[in-house]
């Protein structure tokens, strides 16, 4: 296995082959976060992250909800990756699949998801 570092690694996917994912992947998250925020504000939810934290009635739907809307993006972004560490590194790390997947789709879906709710739900008012 080659000694490649966390930060080798992260640089080599930014500028490499396949990194027009670091702004799609995220954009289209992005999207997702955004519609379902309206969706949420609209019925009157919550925002997500904080009703994930604080409501565990509520924790299992949301967290459906959420891989419904994210689901394929994060299996796009773990499928590219996997692409990339063949065509650059000549093998598969499953690890670092993942981790692209969490930060390029999971992240900013979560992160953007209760803001929407929050300014949808005080221009409504």
């Amino acid at each position: 296995m080659d000694d490649f570092s966390i930060i080798d690694g992260v640089l080599a996917r930014v500028h490499g082959p396949l990194a027009f994912r670091f702004v799609l992947q995220p954009l289209t998250a992005c999207a997702l976060a955004i519609r379902d925020g309206r969706r949420d504000a609209r019925e009157g939810r919550p925002p997500f992250l904080q009703a994930v934290a604080t409501d565990p009635g509520q924790r299992r739907a949301l967290l459906r909800s959420a891989w419904g809307s994210v689901g394929s993006v994060m299996i796009v972004a773990a499928l590219i990756d996997i692409v990339f560490q063949f065509m650059m590194l000549g093998g598969f790390r499953p690890g670092a699949g993942m981790l692209a997947a969490l930060l390029l789709a999971a992240v900013p879906y979560s992160l953007l998801r209760g803001p929407v709710n929050r300014i949808v739900s005080r221009h409504r008012r």
